[in-house]
């Protein structure tokens, strides 16, 4: 803190002695003439006001001073010897404005004179839009024949300056010097016409003075200054009466202006050249008008027009003001290769006649003025592409002149040759448009009060995206965090990013909702319109009012005038504005951090189209209704297609985000970690098809290639077909779900069970078939191929063994379990389900589907032990078939009176299904 606070008093204390001393160094600032000597002069008596100010609003200054005090005295082991002196001036500034007009007092004709100079600009500058439009400021094309004109000015440098700091200036400079506004008109003028503009001014940062109260207050406490203090009442009032409006219609005027200043300067951007100084000064009075909507609508909050400090149409002066800058950042050797012929061929001449005919011209003032046309004179057209400019030397010599000619005695008077003054600040102008373009370019357009005014940038944020006209100017916000490097800045372009990203996923998402209407046509939508129609045919009562009357598919395309507005037009509206804001760059970096829009929106739609896909399954828990796979492949289809014409209105890479979405569907969960469409249908098929197939409510019908439900009597349950044909497991391949439903093989319990399962995952299997085909052994299951060794019934068996068990152990139990269910299958006859269907080729108690678990499992267990299959095979039907003889006629004459027959039994199913 010492180094700091040494610092901090050296300013203080030459400050002091500078507003201190009697007459000042100047005796003539007029701001035409040195412009540089007088911005310079009037930023620091404002920039010093707003310190000792915003020092007089910390309520714990003399604890935070004596804090610091103690901690020296503990470092050091003595107190700092500045203590005292701060202290001091600590405890005068309790009433700052009182001390600050006692010491500038001394400064009065300095600071008067130099407002006073200003007088012509700020009522030039400060008009209304109305007669902004009758001046035609801005166009161009208001008069073309001076369209290649250069733009010169008797003034360049305060054609550019900004309106806000002429006021601050004003404002604060007669608060300090008040004794003048009694004594001199025109002060009293120019004073009266800075309240009424605004009601805020600010100070530093989001810091902003009231100055009509303060000054109210001030005056109040003076003797002599009752006028003085009714004239400030004066101004509030009319401030408060007229400020917002007018400032709401500059804000119109200047987005028609700009507008159409950029699209001229776009189309031909060698206009830049000779007009470049129309560009600073749209940038400047644009960012006058964004600065105080931003500081009013911060501290304005009880108001009778609301809607002067709203501002849903800023984005698109901002906009436009990104604009101008990417111009002036993208045609800056057009500028240059203009401004450095300028400066050698016409500048540099006409300083060296106007030196010439100088009545009066010190040796000294001539050599520094003959250094500047000969460094002028010397710029050539090659060095524009080849060397870097730098006129820092010729600023800092002009600098130093304008103060050598500003002081009282001094041989050569500046305001005696104002065409020096004239001349030099059109080559200052120029100059800058060699070394300096980029800090012109912010100093005209600096946004960065947004980087403080969080709050009323957000409200302004979330008005523009209520308003489609300016949906596609929103990307200008994300944008605007670029300009002040603070870490704020990141999450703040990211918040809006991310808004902006949301608002177009739903479009798109509302947008593809129409193309999911043939799902309307199903038959079973059409129970309404049948009973409406039979309901008419018996002359019943029509439907109670309350009942919506629902509309026929294709009624949504019916439009007897195109001037009617559909809800499809306005989202294809509001896709395509902020289409437009998403493809305005493809990436830009805040705080050191690259942001890319487009990356936004595709990970929004991947969210939207992972949700989207299992809201089409509309699986209810509950219920344990589900959507065929046949509707939901549909619906996803009419997704994917819009998705894919995404191209046509967005950066984004559509392909990618089709291949990340549907590879999440494969997964049991999705980025977000929701049920993804596998997960939901292998839980359905296992929970409930499966399930209600191992209890003999569903039946496999190999005929039919699929299961079918078996009615029951007080119960009523889905139909198994609509779920399990090959059209349904076709669609569950073109989804790609059917790839895990290998997750079904941990379900082992019984052989029946096995054989189920088994049968489900071959009819899966088949809907792949006809779309890939792989000779690869651990593929050929995964890729739909029928193989007689399941590897992943396989894995589960081997996960099955213990480490005490020996292999010769394990080998003869897989032996006993073979000649266990062999002899065990006949008394399957006992059944009383074991009845066979010629329609569905299968049993009703689904024992048809033992031949596949058998020979699945078979082949599993002597595959882990390296055995051969079909050896083991062939005993087992040795075996069963001795089983059957011994147990055939027991059961024959039972089994004869059923009307059963004994196809169960017979080897040929297993002979078909088995290996070849």
């Amino acid at each position: 803190m010492a180094p700091s606070h040494f610092g901090k008093q050296q300013l203080f204390r030459h400050l002091h002695g500078f507003y201190s001393w009697p007459g000042g160094f100047v005796e003539n600032v007029p701001t035409p003439v040195n412009y540089d000597l007088t911005k310079n002069y009037l930023d620091l008596v404002v920039t010093y006001t707003s310190v000792i100010l915003l020092l007089s609003r910390i309520e714990d200054r003399k604890a935070l001073i004596g804090m610091y005090n103690s901690a020296h005295e503990m470092i050091q082991g003595s107190g700092d010897p500045s203590y005292a002196r701060l202290a001091q001036m600590v405890l005068e500034y309790d009433t700052p404005l009182k001390k600050l007009t006692e010491e500038f007092g001394p400064q009065t004709k300095a600071v008067s004179s130099a407002l006073l100079s200003l007088h012509f600009l700020f009522v030039r500058r400060n008009q209304s839009a109305e007669q902004w439009r009758s001046d035609q400021l801005l166009s161009l094309i208001s008069n073309s024949a001076t369209m290649l004109s250069p733009a010169s000015s008797d003034v360049m440098a305060c054609e550019y300056l900004s309106l806000e700091v002429i006021e601050r200036w004003i404002l604060i400079g007669f608060l300090l010097c008040h004794g003048c506004l009694s004594s001199n008109p025109q002060c009293l003028e120019l004073w009266k016409l800075g309240l009424q503009g605004s009601l805020y001014i600010s100070l530093i940062r989001d810091d902003a003075l009231q100055l009509h109260r303060v000054t109210e207050e001030f005056f109040g406490r003076l003797k002599g200054y009752g006028k003085q203090a009714a004239d400030v009442k004066e101004c509030k009032e009319h401030a408060v009466a007229h400020s917002g409006q007018l400032h709401r219609n500059r804000r119109a005027f200047l987005r028609n202006a700009v507008r159409e200043l950029e699209a001229l300067l776009s189309h031909q951007p060698g206009l830049l050249g000779p007009r470049a100084l129309c560009v600073f000064v749209a940038l400047s009075l644009c960012r006058d008008e964004v600065n105080w909507l931003v500081r009013h609508a911060e501290h304005v909050t009880k108001t009778k027009t609301p809607e002067d400090y709203a501002g849903s149409h800023i984005a698109e002066l901002l906009f436009l003001m990104e604009q101008l800058r990417t111009l002036v950042h993208r045609h800056g050797p057009v500028i240059q290769r203009y401004h450095v012929q300028y400066l050698a061929r016409f500048d540099a001449l006409l300083l060296s006649d106007i030196i010439q005919n100088l009545t009066v011209c010190p040796e000294e003032e001539s050599i520094v003025m003959s250094s500047f046309v000969s460094t002028l004179s010397s710029l050539t057209l090659k060095q524009a592409t080849q060397e870097k400019f730098n006129f820092s030397g010729l600023c800092l010599d002009w600098f130093r002149l304008q103060a050598y000619t500003s002081v009282s005695k001094a041989p050569m008077q500046l305001h005696e040759s104002p065409d020096v003054g004239r001349v030099m600040n059109l080559i200052m102008f120029h100059s800058k448009m060699l070394d300096s373009l980029e800090e012109l370019v912010v100093e005209t357009s600096d946004l960065s009060a947004f980087c403080f005014y969080v709050r009323p940038f957000e409200k302004l944020f979330a008005l523009t995206m209520e308003e489609p006209a300016m949906l596609r100017f929103t990307i200008v916000f994300p944008l605007v965090c670029i300009s002040p490097p603070e870490e704020l800045q990141p999450g703040l372009c990211n918040s809006f990013l991310e808004e902006i990203a949301k608002q177009a996923a739903n479009c798109i998402m509302e947008h593809v909702a129409p193309s999911l209407s043939p799902g309307k046509l199903l038959p079973k939508h059409c129970a309404s319109t049948i009973s409406k129609a039979q309901n008419k045919k018996a002359q019943k009562q029509p439907p109670k009012k309350g009942e919506p009357e629902r509309d026929k598919p294709g009624a949504e395309s019916q439009r007897k005038d195109r001037i009617v507005v559909s809800n499809m037009d306005k989202l294809h509206q509001v896709l395509s504005e902020l289409s437009l804001s998403i493809n305005h760059v493809p990436s830009f970096t805040v705080f050191k951090h690259m942001v890319t829009p487009s990356e936004y929106l595709s990970s929004y739609l991947e969210t939207q189209l992972n949700r989207s896909f299992v809201w089409m399954a509309s699986y209810n828990q509950a219920t344990q209704a589900i959507a065929r796979p046949s509707e939901v492949l549909a619906g996803l289809c009419s997704y994917l297609a819009f998705i894919q014409s995404l191209g046509q209105f967005t950066c984004v890479d559509s392909s990618r985000i089709i291949c990340n979405v549907l590879l999440q569907q494969t997964q049991p969960l999705d980025s977000s970690g929701e049920q993804t469409l596998t997960t939901i249908y292998t839980n359905w098929y296992l929970e409930v098809l499966l399930r209600q197939a191992s209890t003999g409510a569903i039946v496999l019908s190999p005929a039919m290639q699929a299961f079918i439900s078996v009615p029951r009597e007080g119960k009523q349950s889905f139909s198994a077909e609509e779920f399990s044909d090959i059209s349904k497991m076709r669609a569950l391949a073109d989804d790609n779900l059917m790839l895990t439903c290998k997750s079904a093989d941990n379900v082992l319990k019984r052989m029946t069970i096995i054989g189920e399962i088994l049968s489900f995952r071959s009819m899966a299997q088949s809907g792949l078939l006809r779309w890939v085909t792989l000779s690869i052994f651990e593929l050929a299951i995964a890729a739909g191929i029928p193989w007689h060794i399941d590897p992943a019934l396989v894995t589960a068996l081997s996960n099955l063994k213990t480490d005490s068990s020996s292999p010769e152990e394990e080998y003869k139990s897989a032996c006993l379990l073979l000649v266990f269910v062999a002899v065990s299958l006949p008394l399957l006859a006992s059944d009383p389900f074991s009845v066979y269907s010629i329609e569905m080729d299968g049993y009703s108690n689904n024992i048809h589907c033992l031949a596949k678990a058998i020979i699945h499992v078979s082949a599993a267990l002597f595959t882990i032990h390296s055995k051969n299959i079909e050896t083991h095979l062939k005993e087992f039907l040795l075996v069963r078939g001795c089983g059957q003889v011994s147990f055939h006629t027991a059961g024959l004459c039972a089994r004869a009176a059923r009307g059963e027959g004994s196809g169960a039994f017979y080897p040929r199913p297993w002979a078909l299904q088995g290996p070849s």
